[in-house]
């Protein structure tokens, strides 16, 4: 016997599908049959009597005002944190009404995106109609998917292209917004599970041949909601701005500054200058400036650029575009330091010790001019005595001063001992059509270590100000591992035969005399990947709680406002503690800094997740035309359900499933991280060096999936990769499919 909804639960149901609301739809929806459909009735004529309803031939719709309980969806969190939202499904005449979020305490932080069941009251004030509280938050985003669209006669069906989706979605004949066969679609959720036992939905948007090279980094920004689009209005907006002058700026075009960046950077926020202090008191010191481009004189608080910049947090890199947090007539052209075009800066002046220790910075808001655009490469090669045409003139007073100060830099981050992990980063290589060309190993040059030390530099230096004139701002913060991910490190630590120093407040220079003993050894990987396992992940705050990983005690992000919105409010307390003009943080900025910091932290996990997936989607395209090869690899993580393996070349991960390697039971070691082969005894640990065939490669998922063929060098023999291998004991199939559902990716942490 099915139970009977509650009065909410339909109102809620109605709301959500205002399409398919006959009684006879609400009893399929809530499994109601035979005589249970008489107390069905009953209901929906009192809701109809209370005036909750409103029936019109065969269905219930909601009059002109909200019923009781409604399925909203946040559209908008203001500057002073309010958070505004909108009916999904407004049936009544005239505009729809506007609606205040009551938040209470307990509830759960929201964004802009998010669907929330409420209780709704009428108040009709000049401002809004209705307030809302919470009664349960339903979802992010409606309910939206990607998948490959398949038609049928009846409509069609939709695939879901997240990994571990096991489920299509049904889509009637009369929703499928005329996408054909093979199509990549965006579809929202229009109703529960059907008599096939799929749910509903509706195509929304058609994006095109799944497999075409523009769709890899396309199907990511949809799938996480990434804003790629700019509004009109803030196009008009930045359309309208005009370079700064020198008014109210101090002129810095007389230095030498340059910019340094990837030669395919697409935007310059950063250039920097050194040179022998000359103050006899400061013997073997340094001055080095750092620029910044002044973001805050154009995006003002409370302007269409500033909200869409907050809502969108950061900018988003891909292998084959930008989604940058800014239009491109700032970003491109009057925010980014083009080589010899004035533009407005913030610039800190910081004075240095022989031995790199800061002794002093000051800030300027100023009007710079860049004098040479270089490129990493260039750069390093010039300071090694190969300087190309375009290096040759700054080598002598620009480009040796900046590797001095760097060298005095170095000594000081020695003595400071922050995490050093060494991880190769891989990089992409498009071709002209957008089709992965190589997989390369990105250069890690002292040119790099020379901008990462400075910009570090001067976000300390801008913390320290701002923390010296008591103005609010927002502090990166990375704190200690917790005590859990401790145990796992020093586990895979001791099953590789290294120890963790134990019983005592841990500090980074630990974790580097572990890292210091894996190095040059078969386990070098394994520890440096295990120990970023065990970091949490940086986030923004107003409270500053130091910075583990960078061994600092004050550190905010000051360098990046083109593309971070965290260094944007940066810029703003330094103007407003320098009276520098009325663009510095608003009342409204304040009052939402801690509404900030958790939208912005959301924000760039969202597009660390986007990056990844994209990465990993490309990398499945590129290996797929090698299905069938074999390629070697190491065993990053075991797990009950299987292996997963980081292959050589690549660095693309993929799963060995248990059930492929043989026809005996494993058991699986949680402390030693091992499978153990109850009949053969074939142990399986993290960082063995494997020999994998390519299964299965799945681009529009991204996922891969390896046999097994040798492990240490030794093949697995034959008896070992039966097929319909036995796997581990307690309910290997399951727990391989919630497993690869759930798992972690690994991901490298952003300072």
């Amino acid at each position: 016997m099915a139970r009977i909804p509650s009065k909410e639960e339909i109102l809620a149901w109605i709301s959500e599908n205002p399409t398919q609301t006959s009684k006879r739809d609400i009893s399929r929806a809530f499994g109601i049959k035979g005589a249970d459909r008489i107390d069905l009735k009953r209901i929906l004529r009192e809701l109809e009597a209370d005036g909750h309803l409103e029936k019109r031939k065969k269905t219930y719709r909601d009059p002109d005002k909200l019923p009781p309980v409604s399925v909203l969806e946040v559209s908008e969190i203001t500057p002073d944190g309010d958070l505004f939202a909108r009916a999904l499904e407004w049936q009544g005449e005239g505009d729809a009404p506007r609606i205040l979020f009551v938040e209470e305490s307990g509830d759960p932080a929201l964004k802009v995106g998010d669907r929330i069941l409420c209780r709704m009251a009428e108040v009709n004030t000049d401002e809004y109609d209705y307030e809302a509280r919470l009664i349960r938050r339903i979802g992010e985003n409606a309910r939206r998917i990607l998948g490959i669209f398949n038609a049928t006669h009846e409509g069609g069906r939709i695939k879901p292209i997240d990994k571990g989706a096991d489920k299509e979605w049904s889509v009637p004949a009369g929703a499928t917004n005329g996408a054909k066969d093979g199509e990549l679609v965006e579809a929202k959720q229009t109703g529960p599970k059907g008599r096939m036992g799929l749910p509903r939905a509706q195509i929304v948007a058609r994006l095109g041949d799944p497999t075409a090279p523009r769709a890899v980094s396309l199907i990511a920004i949809h799938q996480h909601g990434i804003p790629d689009e700019f509004p009109d209005d803030v196009i008009a907006e930045a359309d309208k701005m005009k370079p700064a002058g020198l008014k109210g700026r101090e002129d810095l075009r007389h230095l030498p500054l340059v910019i340094i960046d990837p030669a395919d950077a697409r935007d310059h926020d950063d250039a920097v200058y050194a040179h022998a202090d000359e103050n006899p008191k400061n013997p073997g010191g340094h001055v080095i400036w750092v620029a910044i481009a002044d973001v805050a004189h154009y995006v003002t608080p409370g302007s269409e650029l500033d909200r869409e910049a907050r809502k969108r947090g950061n900018s988003s890199y891909f292998p084959d575009r930008v989604v940058p947090m800014l239009p491109d007539r700032l970003s491109g052209d009057l925010c980014s330091l083009h080589e010899g075009v004035p533009r407005a800066v913030l610039a800190a002046r910081i004075v240095i010790g022989a031995n790199g220790e800061k002794r002093s910075h000051s800030f300027i808001r100023g009007l710079m001019k860049s004098h040479a655009t270089l490129n990493y490469r260039e750069v390093q090669q010039a300071h090694d005595g190969q300087p190309n045409e375009t290096c040759a003139p700054w080598v002598e007073d620009v480009i040796d001063p900046l590797y001095d100060a760097y060298y005095a830099l170095r000594r000081a981050r020695q003595a400071r001992q922050p995490l050093d992990l060494d991880l190769p980063e891989r990089k992409i290589v498009l071709s002209e059509e957008g089709e992965v060309e190589s997989v390369q190993v990105a250069e890690r040059l002292d040119a790099h270590r020379l901008i990462e030390e400075m910009m570090v530099l001067a976000n300390v230096a801008a913390a320290e100000e701002l923390k010296r004139l008591g103005r609010p701002l927002l502090y990166r913060v990375h704190e200690e591992p917790s005590q859990e991910k401790l145990d796992a490190l020093r586990e895979v630590a001791q099953a590789s035969g290294f120890t963790l120093a134990k019983g005592q407040v841990l500090q980074t220079r630990h974790l580097n005399q572990l890292l210091g003993q894996a190095e040059g050894s078969e386990f070098d990987e394994l520890i440096n990947m295990s120990t970023l396992r065990s970091m949490t992940q940086a986030y923004y705050f107003p409270k500053n709680f130091g910075h583990f990983g960078l061994a600092l005690t004050d550190y905010a992000h000051f360098t990046s406002p083109i593309r971070r919105y965290s260094d944007l409010i940066v810029h703003r307390a330094l103007i407003s503690g320098h009276n520098w003009g009325e663009d510095g943080l608003s009342r409204e900025d304040i009052d939402q800094l801690e509404a900030t910091a958790t939208h912005i932290s959301q924000t760039e996990r969202r597009s660390m997740e986007a990056e990844r997936d994209t990465t990993d989607r490309y990398l499945a395209a590129y290996l797929s035309e090698r299905v069938g090869n074999e390629l070697p690899g190491k065993i990053a993580s075991v797990q009950r359900f299987g292996l997963f393996v980081r292959l050589t070349e690549t660095g693309a991960d993929g799963l060995v499933p248990i059930s492929t390697i043989g026809n005996e039971f494993f058991r699986f070691d949680e402390r030693e991280q091992m499978l153990v082969g109850e009949k053969s005894g074939l142990k399986l640990t993290l960082g063995q060096p494997v020999l994998v065939r390519l299964a299965e490669a799945v681009p529009v998922t991204g996922g891969l999936s390896f046999q097994l063929l040798e492990v240490d060098g030794e093949p697995i023999k034959s008896s070992y990769r039966a097929s319909g291998g036995r796997g581990v004991k307690r309910k290997p199939a399951r727990a391989a499919k919630k497993s690869a559902k759930t798992r972690k990716k690994v991901r490298r942490t952003r300072n």
